[in-house]
This record gives C-alpha cells, structure tokens and sequence, in this order.
C-alpha cells in the first residue's frame, strides 16, 4: 500500500535536503501500478502480459524552473540521495525552510465494484476470446481483427512543502475491438472502445458483441460508401463523435504551459469573446468513472470543475503548479504526468462542451444539406495558430434535412478559434469518447464530450463531388 510506504518515508527531511539550497517549492510523488492486458490478434491470443512499477520522482521548483530527479527504488536513503542530486543543480544559495507536515493526510479512493486485481487472468482471456466468436469468419472482406482488453491500478503518494500529503488510487479498464476490412483494393477500420475509471464491472454494463458488431458494421459499411465530398459546407458532428474536435482545435490551446509561452492563440485573451455565446467547455477529473478523473491530480491538488469557456467568454487555462506560479494564479488540477519517471505538465481530463438547448432532430432537419459525422477519427492541431485537421471514421450526407448516404475518406480541415465562433446549434445530448493523449513523450487516460453540434462552415476534404450541387 503506497499509504504504508509514504508513512515509512521521513518526507520533511528530504524535502528539506533537496531544498536546502534555495527555490520555492519542493514534492515528493511516489508510484505503485500493476497493469494487465490480453491481445488477440486473428483468432489467436499474442500476448496476456502482467507487469508491476515502482518508484519516486523528486521535484525542485526554483525561479520559475524545475529541477527532477526519479528513482525506482523507494527507500528513504535513495529519496535523500536524489533530493541531493537537485541541491547541486540548483546553487542559488541557502535554504531558510520550515516545513509541517504534521497534519492528516487525504486519501482517495474510488468505488469500484469488482477490482481488476480480484479477477483471475483466465477470466480476462476468456472475456476476449468470447468477443472473437461473435465476428464472422466466413467473410473474406475482413482482414485482420484485433480485441484487446487492459486495467491498470496506480497507486500515488505525494507530499511537498507546503504540507500536502495525500495519497490516490486510480483504477482504469478498457476493451477495444479493431477490424480492418478490404474490396477492390480499398481498406477501411472500424474501432470501437470502451472504458474509464471503473473496474472489471465494466462488463456489467456493456455488451462486448455490440462492441465487436459496432466496429464490423463500420468498417463493412464504410468499404462499400461512395467517396466524400470535397468543399465548405455545413458539418453536424453527433454526440457520438464524442469530444475529439474540442480536445485537439480548442483544449491543447487552453493549457497554460503553451498560453505561458505565448505560443497558444489564446494566450492574452482572458475575458475576451472567444467562441458563440452557444459555447460552454469545462474540464473535470472529478466526474465518476470517466477514464481522464481522479481524486487528487499528479501534484496532489483536488480534482474541481474547472470553466474554461463560459457562453463564448475566455475564462481560464488549465494550470499544473509551475504555470500558475507564473501567471499568478492558483492550480487548476490538472498537473498530470505519465510515471515517476516525467515531471507534471498541464494537461486535460475530462473535457467537454456543455449541452444546449436544440433537439438533435431539429439541428438535422434544419441543415438544408452537409456532412454528418458520427465518428471522429484521428487529428492533428497547430496550437500556435489552432488550425486543425481530423479524419472522418463514419460521415454521412445530409440531404434536405435528412441524413442520407454513408460516405468514406472525409476530413475537416479549420481553425478553432473560428470553428467555436462558427457553432449556431448546440443540442441537449451528451456523448463521452475515451482515448490517451499524448504530449511531450507522455501518454495519459482522458475523455471528451459533446453534444451533437452544428458548425455552419467548415472544409471537408473528400474526392467526390456534393450531390446537391450536380
């Protein structure tokens, strides 16, 4: 138990050492995590891998720079030497500290039903190769079929100088289903996953034949659609989609280490109309059983809801430690970092855009004609400028109101700052997407949402030509 382990640790002794030749503010984070994945490639079971982790990170901050040094052996004398380490990297002279870290710790823990470590590995091959049976092996369009299932528990202990000690326990289940299918020389993929901060439960709730058909369904159907169409037009992304375009155009530009360096192009625009008075996004690891939550965040601040955009007004960024020191601001909780091994950054969690006031049917039937899109694919973002590409997994026609014919090979080509002022419908529909989002080197658990949205104008990059326009 990480409690155990921090309660065996002198902390305030080596938070002084590592402190003792000056800076600000000094922490400790220390990691236990046990992952578990099966891997089903094909019919047949690759890989069923268990593995254990643990260590410590030590972290200096000092004239708005930090100093880390990790170790994966926790023992007190190991933590001593690597806050050692950092006081000869630093040298800006003599420590005056004064630590208290006398008062009782917070420790969170989640309620998980049915904890991945209570379940037998057996159990989590049969529920993959279960899944596998469903997806048909007669067809020959499909060409390779991946299930994959995977949970991790990460245990984290943290104290600092200021007095915080805390301690959290994150459990994290996915299930995937992956299908490459192909005719005539086209090859399209349908990918469906599942999961979030919840525990082997999850199987409770979710059927993993729907998740094997979904995927088949959309990668058969998609093989058989026409090419997309090309040109400026109204796009519906469906709740479905979940939060992908407003994770990657908008919330990447919204995190304080790019807004600090003034290289986000929100940066200098607190209080300024950003987006459609429609527009409301937050970000929030304090939902229950999403895959970006926790109870206290990597730096061990308590997870909170926090508005970023606010009917279309700029609010706040999100702030790991080191970024509100420099803008002089408080944490937002959302000081993130892989491991042991990385320092925290700024990072999202739960992000998503508020539901609206219009019915889902209505933003349909009132597009004359465009692009729905019920599934985002994978995306790329220039936080500098916030000019974005996505690929389109599933995108549909919207013919005189009416979602008509499946098409293939769409992307959206835009800018976010203009997207978010281009938004003219919002409906009252929520739908969360999962994923793991990768920045400087690091991969962490996050989700996003939305409801189903209309943005009036946005390029779609396809090879056909509208039908509405022959």
């Amino acid at each position: 138990m990480i409690k155990n382990l921090l309660s065996k640790i002198d902390c305030g002794r080596i938070l002084k050492e590592a402190l003792s030749q000056g800076g600000e503010f000094a922490e400790i984070f220390l990691e236990n995590k046990l992952t578990t994945s099966v891997v089903m490639e094909d019919n047949r079971i690759e890989d069923v891998l268990t593995g254990f982790e643990q260590g410590a990170g030590i972290r200096v901050i000092f004239g708005h720079k930090t100093a880390y040094s990790y170790t994966n052996t926790v023992t007190e004398r190991e933590l001593f030497h690597a806050a050692s380490m950092l006081k000869h990297a630093i040298k800006i002279g003599k420590g005056d500290i004064s630590l208290d870290l006398s008062k009782p710790g917070e420790n969170g823990k989640g309620e998980i039903e049915k904890h991945p470590g209570s379940v037998i590995s057996s159990r989590k091959v049969e529920i993959v190769k279960e899944t596998s049976e469903w997806i048909p092996k007669e067809d020959k369009r499909i060409r390779q079929v991946k299930i994959v299932y995977g949970d991790s528990v990460q245990e984290v202990g943290i104290a600092n100088s200021e007095g915080t000690v805390v301690t959290d326990e994150r459990v994290n289940t996915i299930f995937l289903v992956q299908i490459v299918a192909s005719q005539d020389g086209v090859f399209q993929t349908g990918y469906e996953p599942v999961g979030g901060s919840i525990g082997f439960e999850l199987f409770d709730s979710v059927s993993t034949k729907n998740i094997a058909a979904k995927a088949l369904e959309r990668a058969l159907m998609m093989l058989e659609a026409p090419k997309a169409p090309g040109g400026e037009m109204p796009v519906v992304i469906s709740n479905e989609a979940g939060g992908t375009m407003i994770h990657e155009a908008v919330g990447h530009g919204l995190e304080a280490d790019f807004t600090n360096a003034r290289i986000s192009v929100y940066s200098d625009k607190i209080g300024s109309l950003i987006a459609s008075p429609l527009v409301t996004v937050m970000d929030d690891p304090s939902l229950p059983k999403k895959r970006g939550s926790f109870r206290f965040d990597d730096e061990g601040v308590k997870a909170s809801c926090t508005v970023l955009i606010d009917k279309g007004v700029l609010k706040n960024f999100l702030y790991d430690r080191l970024t509100a020191m420099k803008d002089g601001r408080n944490p937002t909780g959302n000081g993130r970092r892989q491991s042991y091994r990385f320092k925290p950054i700024p990072r999202m969690t739960n992000t998503f855009i508020a539901p609206g006031k219009n019915e889902p049917k209505d933003i349909i039937s009132q597009t004359d004609n465009g692009l729905f899109v019920k599934k985002m694919g994978g995306g790329q973002v220039n936080p500098v400028n916030g000019d974005f590409v996505f690929e389109v997994s599933e995108g549909y026609l919207i013919e005189k109101g009416k979602i008509t014919t499946p098409v293939r090979g769409a992307t959206l080509a835009g800018n976010g700052p203009q997207v978010l002022k281009d938004i003219d419908m919002v409906g009252k529909d929520h739908g969360f997407a999962i994923g793991t989002c990768g920045k400087d080197g690091q991969g962490v658990p996050v989700s996003d949402a939305q409801p189903t949205l209309r943005i009036k104008k946005l390029i779609v990059g396809g090879e056909g030509a509208p039908p509405w326009k022959s």
